[in-house]
């Protein structure tokens, strides 16, 4: 049997879902990575390679569900060096492609309607997972985080109970799901959420860049100071880093300085950050966490 990448449990499989969103008449997709023994090999997702396992069976015993939600025109693939770890290390990862905010289709961009999706379809992704077939007998329901990055934050925080409104103070009508346990934010978009954050109170890591025009760390105060239990919240500002740095690496064909997803402060190393970044948010999961892990 090949071996197992090195420091990890598991291998990483991998599976597309079509999630229904049967009341707004759209669907979605869904990349799920999670927990498999059986072993990987080199897949193209588009210009992007990861080491997976497709359709491997799921790992036996449950496992936490990590949702992640992707940046306003994003993609869910940007967060892999994350997402893979966490597979490989018990965890079912659900990679939601937003409908209508993605580099594919951004037509919702700057829209009320996709500040109500957001958060929407990070709770429907939950229950596909659970309520499917092959992954609902293995899904710790009682155990769901969720990742998320520039508008992703947003999502994460609305759907852990946070109150939005418009810049004409005007309320988002967003869902929340009583099932998340834990958040990991990167870069967020707060600015949403002015006087808003009360009702959330599942413990967080929140991550800021330096350098970041679009969503600085000073603005991340709100968050720090309105949540409903301040002492859970961590937060770490990345010197020298840029509102992008969280994406993970892109290959040699992306990189370059007229493609900003790619592009990082002068002197700043993406590489080294995201050599550390996915043991920081799995140590940060695994202490907040309730359940544990029935492989450990």
């Amino acid at each position: 049997m090949t071996d197992l990448p090195t420091n990890s449990t598991f291998f990483a499989g991998s599976r597309l879902l079509l999630v229904q969103d049967p009341e707004k008449g759209i669907e979605f997709n869904v990349l799920v990575q999670y927990p498999t023994t059986e072993a990987a090999h080199p897949v193209a997702f588009g210009p992007y390679v990861m080491e997976v396992s497709p359709d491997a069976p799921v790992a036996a015993g449950l496992h936490p569900l990590v949702l992640v939600s992707h940046g306003s025109g994003g993609s869910h693939l940007l967060y892999r060096t994350v997402t893979l770890h966490l597979a490989r290390h018990g965890y079912i990862v659900a990679m939601v492609e937003h409908y209508g905010n993605n580099r594919n289709d951004n037509h919702l961009e700057s829209s009320e309607e996709n500040l109500i999706l957001r958060p929407r379809h990070l709770k429907l992704a939950a229950d596909a997972v659970c309520a499917d077939p092959e992954f609902g007998g293995h899904v710790d329901a009682a155990n769901i985080a969720v990742i998320g990055h520039s508008m992703g934050g947003f999502a994460a925080l609305a759907l852990a109970g946070g109150t939005a409104r418009t810049r004409e103070a005007k309320r988002i009508e967003t869902i929340a799901d009583p099932r998340v346990g834990a958040l990991v934010l990167l870069a967020p978009a707060a600015g949403w959420f002015y006087q808003g954050l009360e009702k959330v109170t599942a413990p967080m890591l929140v991550l800021t860049a330096g350098h970041d025009p679009y969503t600085p760390p000073a603005g991340i105060r709100q968050v720090l100071e309105g949540v409903g239990d301040p002492s859970k919240v961590i937060h770490r500002t990345i010197a020298n880093a840029g509102h992008f740095s969280f994406l993970s690496p892109f290959p040699p064909t992306l990189t370059r300085p007229d493609f900003l997803p790619s592009t990082d402060p002068p002197g700043f190393d993406r590489e080294k950050l995201h050599a550390e970044l996915p043991g920081v948010i799995l140590s940060f999961l695994e202490k907040a966490m309730e359940g544990i892990l029935s492989n450990k």
